[in-house]
């Protein structure tokens, strides 16, 4: 499957960059709260890994295929619960500002 050393290197460091959101991904899903994150970092990023995903079929180069691919469904879920979150604070933020102001 790894053919030569340069491949051994693409999957290390792409593997290393895909985790890097998977403690973001944690905290969110633990805390529920999502003011911390910004969601146009994550957009640009979902961009810019589409487009590496879409250089790695181009290029036919696996490790730039697999480990983009695996930050862009990783990105996809930490932007979907960014957004789940984010709306269901702005909500929760209402209904105390309503209660407060009938109180």
């Amino acid at each position: 499957m790894l053919s030569n050393h340069t491949e051994i290197i693409g999957f290390g460091a792409g593997i290393c960059t895909s985790i890097s959101l998977l403690p973001q991904l944690f905290k969110l899903l633990k805390h529920k709260k999502s003011d911390d994150i910004s969601l146009f970092y994550l957009g640009i990023l979902f961009v810019g890994l589409m487009l590496w995903v879409w250089y790695g079929i181009k290029r036919e180069d696996l490790p730039i295929i697999a480990t983009n691919g695996f930050s862009l469904i990783i990105n996809a879920m930490v932007m979907f619960f960014g957004f789940r979150y984010k709306r269901s604070q702005r909500i929760r933020r209402r209904e105390e500002a309503a209660g407060k102001s009938a109180g």
